[in-house]
């Protein structure tokens, strides 16, 4: 039997479970390589980190996922690089993995603008760790002040501040407004959770960029109305334990989270010298990298400008058509055929401010409050993978709904301290 052609897929994010699905059907043997054996839903990470789902909820093993294709398996390892002149992938404390043609989707990681420092004292939310640590973080700051008996060090324990006001910020803010206002309501004696100071920071002009004015105004009202401070362009110029410094003004807060940039990851170095200021891959209108031969690049890690002149946004139906075309021009080049460019279809970009409030722009369909609401319901439904997970949500979803509640407040041990 003549031996099939080899494709390595880097990352079991949207951007590879696409890559590995297309190729199901094309005579060549898959292997999908991650760090994690999870494929995490990251629309509704902030889901966890504020106590309304549980990390199951919204994860799934990948090998579970892509259980039923065939010539595909599934390698838990640390990709450490990427030599594509001799087509291999390396794998750090394992051998190299050799590749005919190889899918990069390795995503984004935190950017702090270059102060990485702040990390430790403002933690980001890509990961389920990184919920988990946010969900600790903001559940102690109530508990630690029940426990004061100081005023003003009870409102420095009940400060939050989030740093960025994009759909990940505004989220958070909605989410946290509502466990301090309404599911913590009746659960304290020494401290009222409803008089929680929550500060939302962008630099920008607007929250929300990506969406038109009506809706931005929208979601501001919406958060105005549960209480968030909405601080619009003025920049964090310091982070430190315990305050914000923006500008000349020092704001003191307990938990600080942040929200407001991304990074490629540094995988895409090894893939250079073509890379853009944040460190994403310039690709071809194929997704090729020029200069590496058999190497497409997909997802976050991907600067793609070639349909509108600026890089397409590091949302998930991106990289999932972005998987799908590359994936599907991998199984061109093996047939004896060419590539096609790639070309993105944008489906419409949703948010959602707390219950019963989302914003949701289809282009000619703009719909805010309740409806808006609806819709995104049904989109995040809709797009979970697993019925089990689809089913979950839904309930809990439904219970929070009718009784305020956050079901899954646990404060589980940080492994680290």
């Amino acid at each position: 039997m003549p031996r099939l052609p080899q494709v390595v897929i880097i990352g079991g994010g949207f951007a590879g479970l696409a890559a590995a699905r297309r190729l199901a059907k094309v005579e060549c043997e898959v292997t999908i390589v991650d760090r994690y054996n999870h494929h995490v839903f990251q629309p509704l990470l902030y889901q966890v980190a504020t106590a309304g789902l549980s990390p199951g909820d919204i994860a799934s093993p990948i090998r579970w996922i892509l259980r039923k294709q065939a010539r595909l398996r599934v390698l838990l390892a640390y990709v450490s690089g990427i030599d594509s002149a001799a087509k291999v992938v390396k794998l750090d404390g394992h051998d190299p993995l050799p590749y005919d043609y190889l899918i990069v989707g390795a995503g984004a990681t935190h950017s702090y603008f270059g102060h990485d420092d702040w990390s430790r004292v403002a933690p980001g939310l890509k990961t389920l760790d990184d919920a988990l640590t946010v969900r600790r973080r903001l559940l102690l700051a109530f508990e630690e002040a029940e426990l004061e008996k100081d005023p003003e060090r009870q409102r420095f324990l009940m400060t939050f501040v989030i740093v960025g006001g994009g759909p990940t910020g505004v989220e958070l803010a909605g989410a946290l407004a509502e466990i301090a206002r309404r599911a913590l309501r009746f659960e304290y004696h020494a401290v009222d959770p409803a008089s929680a100071r929550i500060v939302l920071i962008e630099a920008g002009p607007s929250i929300l960029p990506a969406f038109p004015e009506s809706l931005r105004a929208s979601a501001r009202r919406a958060l105005v109305g549960l209480g968030v401070e909405v601080r619009e362009g003025v920049a964090v110029t310091q982070i430190e334990e315990g305050a914000v410094s923006i500008g000349g003004e020092r704001l003191e807060a307990h938990t600080i989270l942040w929200a407001a940039g991304v990074a490629a990851a540094p995988l895409g170095r090894d893939l250079g010298p073509g890379l853009d200021p944040a460190g994403r891959v310039i690709v071809e209108p194929d997704l090729l990298v020029a200069g590496h031969p058999g190497v497409f690049v997909v997802g976050d890690l991907a600067c793609f400008t070639h349909q509108t002149g600026k890089p397409l946004p590091g949302v998930a139906q991106v990289a999932k058509q972005m998987g799908s075309r590359a994936a599907a021009n991998v199984g061109s080049l093996i047939k004896g055929g060419k590539t096609a460019p790639f070309h993105y279809i944008d489906p419409g970009n949703m948010a959602t401010i707390g219950r019963a409030a989302a914003i949701a722009d289809f282009g000619i369909l703009r719909v805010s409050g309740f409806t808006g609401w609806l819709l995104w319901l049904f989109v995040h439904i809709l797009f979970l993978i697993g019925f089990r997970n689809r089913l979950s949500v839904l309930l809990q979803w439904a219970t929070a709904y009718l009784t305020y509640q956050r079901s899954v407040r646990l404060i589980t041990r940080n492994p680290d301290a």
